[in-house]
C-alpha cells in the first residue's frame, strides 16, 4: 500500500503519475514534520520495540513543492495526448493493447519523439508498417503539462484507498 502525497495547497503533487510514496517514506515525512497526516490506513499499525504508529494514507506537505511541468515522453503520455484514439482509423483503443506508431518510420530515419509518434491500434499499425505516405488524423505535437493533466483528470483513477477520491480535484 502507498500513501498519497498532497502539496501544501491540498492538491496532489503530481497527476502524471499520481504522487504516491511508500509507507516507510510517509512515516519519515511525518516524524520529520515535513508533512501533516490527513488520513490513516485502517487497521495498519507499524511497531518497533519502543514506538508504534498507524500508517498514513494521505499526507500534505508542510512546504509547497514546485511542480515539475516538464512533460516526459512515454507511451502512456502519447496515449493520453491522443485521448486513446487511433490516429489512423479514429477508433478508441484500450490502453493495454494500444501501440505507438512512428509517423515517419524509424527504418527510414524517423525518431521516437513527440512530433513523430501517435497512438495506433494494432491493425492500423500493422497495415501502415514502414510506409511513409499515411498521415495521422492529427499532426503529432508535444503537449504542455497542464494539457496532459487536464486530460488525465477526465480519466478514472485507480485509487488504492477509497478516501483518496476526496483529494482528487
Amino acid at each position: 500500500m502507498s500513501t498519497l502525497v498532497l502539496n501544501a495547497d491540498g492538491l496532489p503533487v503530481s497527476y502524471l503519475p499520481l504522487s504516491t510514496i511508500g509507507w516507510q517514506e510517509a512515516i519519515k515525512y511525518m516524524v520529520l514534520e515535513k508533512a501533516r497526516v490527513l488520513a490513516w490506513h485502517d487497521d495498519w499499525i507499524v511497531r518497533s520495540s519502543r514506538w508504534e504508529t498507524p500508517v498514513p494514507s494521505v499526507i500534505m506537505l508542510t512546504e509547497y513543492m514546485k511542480i515539475k511541468s516538464a512533460v516526459r515522453f512515454s507511451r502512456a503520455n502519447v496515449y493520453l495526448r491522443d485521448e486513446g484514439v487511433c490516429q489512423y482509423c479514429a477508433k478508441h483503443v484500450d490502453k493495454k493493447i494500444s501501440t505507438l506508431d512512428h509517423v515517419h518510420p524509424v527504418s527510414k530515419g524517423g525518431k521516437t519523439t513527440w512530433d513523430n509518434t501517435v497512438t495506433a491500434c494494432g491493425p492500423c499499425n500493422s497495415h501502415k508498417s514502414d510506409k511513409v505516405g499515411l498521415k495521422p488524423l492529427k499532426k503529432p505535437y508535444k503537449p504542455d503539462y497542464y494539457e496532459l493533466v487536464g486530460k488525465r483528470k477526465k480519466e478514472p483513477f485507480q485509487l488504492q484507498h477509497p478516501i483518496w477520491a476526496e483529494y482528487m480535484n
